[in-house]
């Protein structure tokens, strides 16, 4: 078995939103809306920020696997494919994050 990658962890989330609420947090967080999904992601990336000011390596971890792990919930809520957010980052990789954030006038860019 190979590692385990951010498209495999989409599949995870396409998968378990096709089981029921009581069998699957996936499902349940989706029942809850775009709105909710988005609520927990933020929760979950100041929690990261949180464990990383704290220089805990193991909590650390632990946070970004859960707002990878949210962030891809949030992603499928809203119908956005984890494919078309590999495509604005590969569109954008050709360019300076400083180029970059011009082009795009205020918006947020890759560093």
């Amino acid at each position: 078995m190979g590692a385990f990658t951010l498209e495999d962890l989409a599949a995870v989330v396409a998968a378990r939103s096709a089981s029921s609420a009581e069998k699957s947090y996936t499902k349940s967080l989706l029942q809850g809306g775009p709105a909710k999904t988005a609520q927990k992601f933020g929760e979950e990336a100041v929690e990261l920020v949180i464990a990383a000011m704290g220089q805990d390596q193991t909590a650390t971890i632990g946070e970004a696997a859960d707002v990878l792990y949210h962030l891809m919930v949030l992603l499928r809520s809203r119908g956005v494919s984890f494919e078309a957010v590999l495509a604005e980052l590969e569109r954008r990789s050709g360019r300076s994050g400083h180029d970059e954030k011009a082009a795009r006038s205020g918006e947020r860019e890759l560093g």
